[in-house]
């Protein structure tokens, strides 16, 4: 699972083909209906989509830190397991890294209760309807999912800020060890 694991990190290909299933598995999901090549068809779409924002995503992150797309794979997972680079270009990349990381996530922060708002109206119109129709059952599990969803993002937010604070601190001290 591990070797997986790493492959899917460092390899856009297979990604491509993970986003390309889930879009296949979902559209077949929720559109039964349809014909399997249309399945298909909207499964490419929606990998080529979500492949574009991470190549975007991963060209920017790689030009912040200084390194080539398999160097910021390996940086990240250091980063995940919390390992400080001992070699002196590759503390030096993370650290670049670990600050463009936090300056984003800290601008995106400002946003983020308007986001929050937003999904919460999402969540609550499908309640409004359901209660102006009489059936709640549906409507409740998009609410309940919802809930679920933006609770996720701020915990997914909250373990990757204390990490890059982790790793500020932990280069910072090794820095100042080593001057």
């Amino acid at each position: 699972m591990r070797s997986f694991k790493r492959w899917l990190d460092r390899s856009l290909a297979a990604q491509a083909a993970m986003m390309f299933l889930l879009g296949v598995g979902i559209s077949a999901l929720f559109r039964r209906d349809d014909h399997p090549v249309l399945w298909v068809i909207q499964g490419f779409l929606y990998g080529a989509i979500g492949v574009t924002c991470v190549a975007v995503q991963r060209r920017r992150a790689s030009r912040a830190a200084g390194t080539d797309p398999r160097g910021l794979a390996e940086l990240n997972r250091r980063i995940r397991h919390r390992e400080v680079p001992s070699e002196p270009g590759e503390r030096e990349s993370m650290r670049r890294l670990v600050d463009d990381q936090l300056s984003r996530l800290e601008r995106s922060s400002r946003w983020l209760p308007y986001w929050l708002g937003f999904m919460c109206l999402i969540a609550a119109a499908p309640l409004a309807l359901g209660v102006a129709a009489g059936s709640l059952a549906f409507p409740l599990v998009i609410a309940v999912a919802m809930i679920g969803f933006c609770c996720w993002v701020v915990w997914m937010r909250r373990q990757a800020s204390d990490r890059f604070q982790y790793m500020r601190g932990a280069l910072r001290e090794d820095r100042e060890r080593v001057s």
